[in-house]
């Protein structure tokens, strides 16, 4: 590609990432209105005609990786593999 249509690529990788975020807050905004309706009418679950909702907290156990590197340094470092990735930016 030459500079100008890169150029030209990026203004529009920009612009339909603006009109993302946007998109993004209104759904968040929908979520959060459902959300409140579930909770205001004290249920977990609500069904309609075509949906189920659902508002439920759900408990999970996690590895508190930094308490076990502080207590046990010798078996953190023994189960710690590292990964690689690539990380794409653009910056003006």
């Amino acid at each position: 590609m030459t500079e100008r249509m890169i150029e030209n690529r990026v203004k529009k990788l920009q612009e339909i990432e603006a009109q993302q975020k946007e998109l993004e807050a209104a759904a968040d905004a929908i979520r959060a209105e459902l959300k409140a309706d579930l909770e205001e009418k004290g249920v977990d679950e609500l069904k309609t005609k075509n949906f189920i909702l659902r508002w439920k907290e759900i408990i999970s156990s996690r590895l508190d990786s930094k308490a076990l590197k502080a207590a046990l340094p010798d078996v953190y470092g023994q189960f710690c593999k590292e990964s690689a990735s690539r990380r794409f930016t653009i910056t003006a």
